[in-house]
């Protein structure tokens, strides 16, 4: 049983992540589709933002290959590897979710004539603290 945990743990722990990830960047994909018919220009600015949320699957997956590759014995620490597991995976898959929302709210700003993008990008950092020390969580444990 204890096993079991331990490997869903790891698929959650890089399942979640990277639906945070995928989320993220086609809400934030589909503000620049929509922000490309009215202001093309700003094209580059639009397609940062728009990769910006992919980094949370990133997290997913350097923590996933942390713990997979750590030697560690499934036998008797698989709840432990569950609870890691799904701790960072919902904090990125809420993280991703969340900045690809403050993303795509810049790209329409950019889109009506505003110069946000430097602040989109501070805005954007915030959610993406928290994947961060959730990834930094899993080397302290």
């Amino acid at each position: 049983m204890n096993e079991i945990l331990g490997y869903l743990g790891l698929g959650l722990m890089l399942a979640l992540a990277g639906i945070g990830s995928a989320i993220g960047t086609t809400i934030a994909g589909n503000a620049a589709e929509g922000a490309l018919k009215k202001a093309p220009e700003n094209s580059s600015n639009y397609m940062v933002l728009s990769a910006l949320p992919s980094t949370q699957g990133l997290y997913g997956f350097l923590a996933f290959i942390l713990w997979a590759t750590g030697g560690r014995d499934f036998a008797t620490q698989g709840p432990l590897l569950f609870g890691i597991g799904l701790g960072v995976g919902l904090v990125c898959l809420f993280s991703g979710i969340r900045q690809g929302q403050v993303c795509a709210n810049g790209i329409v700003g950019i889109s009506q004539g505003h110069n946000v993008f430097v602040n989109t990008m501070i805005y954007a950092a915030f959610p993406e603290l928290y994947a961060i020390l959730a990834l930094i969580g899993t080397f302290l444990v």
